[in-house]
């Protein structure tokens, strides 16, 4: 009898031990959406950021991505992240304006030089104009923004040949659903006509608008040049997404992993610069042998009475952007 009883005492310890000698590594799994497509820099950009996470953190932050609007489009999405129904998530700077109207002002059309210009102006760790816009938005909307990614600039595709505003006039074109773009597309001289992503081959093919704009990787990922027949090279947007997280959220990660997924998110943001402007040189040739015509300054596009167009629409609809938009200006 004291013999079976010594047993299991010894056996009770040994099992202790196990339990105190090898804990199991805490681990969390947080939901990441976007409305990006397979092909889609931004599809990229949130696989790579997924896979480089949970490896460097050792699988204590897994990272569950929802792409293609799986959990809704832009209003879903950043409705979601506020609440910490959908903890991470990644869309248009003008999404985030529901929350915060100025912030829109980073997805201006015709504020930045370049792409490199605009990923400076938009780091949430080295631009001060984009770290003053993300405290106030933790502070009055419990969401952060930890990173951006780039898609490219933004061009305009249509069934037609487009020059100039005037070529727009009473023309149904596609736009995002979000303030800016009702803004920016009445600037370009047509019709606005909100359609979110997931229908927009849809409105395109039955002619509910004859044309749309977005990065070259987008209109090549979702097969538009099949509903499509002209590309006009305006780059009028050099197209940045924020990627930003419920607050909750964020202080949950153990400070050493936040570190790790911060600078993974600045890390693969800054390849997704290199991967857009080369998809930008390379796409041109490949959506051209998919027939698409492409129409440049040197063709007769008017790209100046866009800018001026676009540029009065938006001072006259949104006043308080312009000290905003003049500190974007000036960073190097």
């Amino acid at each position: 009898m004291d013999k079976r009883r010594a047993l299991k005492g010894v056996a009770a310890l040994f099992a202790l031990s196990i339990g105190f000698v090898a804990p199991a590594a805490a681990q969390m799994t947080i939901r990441y959406a976007h409305v990006g497509s397979e092909g889609d820099i931004q599809y990229w950009y949130a696989d790579e950021f997924a896979k480089r996470v949970e490896k460097r953190t050792d699988g204590r932050v897994k990272v569950q991505v929802f792409p293609n609007s799986q959990l809704g489009g832009a209003q879903e999405t950043v409705d979601g992240v506020r609440s910490g129904a959908i903890p991470l998530a990644h869309h248009e700077f003008a999404s985030l304006s529901r929350l915060m109207p100025d912030i829109a002002s980073f997805a201006a059309p015709f504020i930045y030089r370049d792409g490199t210009h605009a990923m400076a102006a938009t780091d949430p760790d080295k631009s001060e104009v984009m770290k003053e816009m993300s405290d106030k938005l933790v502070k009055q909307t419990n969401v952060r923004i930890i990173g951006r990614l780039y898609r490219g600039a933004r061009q305009m595709t249509a069934k037609m040949a487009v020059y100039s505003p005037a070529d727009l006039k009473d023309k149904r074109f596609r736009g995002v659903p979000l303030q800016l773009w009702t803004s920016m597309i009445k600037g370009m001289g047509a019709v606005p006509t909100p359609v979110e992503v997931a229908e927009l081959p849809t409105a395109l093919m039955t002619g509910m608008v004859i044309g749309q704009e977005n990065p070259l990787t987008m209109i090549n990922a979702n097969k538009l040049y099949e509903v499509q027949t002209h590309a006009m090279l305006t780059g009028h947007m050099q197209n940045v997404l924020p990627v930003f997280i419920n607050e909750r959220t964020w202080q949950s990660i153990p400070e050493k992993d936040r570190a790790i997924v911060a600078e993974v998110a600045a890390e693969v943001g800054e390849e997704t610069l290199k991967l857009g402007m080369a998809a930008e040189v390379q796409l041109i040739d490949e959506l051209k042998k998919k027939g698409m015509i492409f129409i440049t300054e040197k063709d007769g596009l008017k790209v100046d009475e866009f800018r001026k167009s676009v540029g009065a629409q938006i001072n006259a609809d949104f006043p308080s952007w312009g000290p905003i938009t003049q500190r974007i200006a000036a960073v190097k």
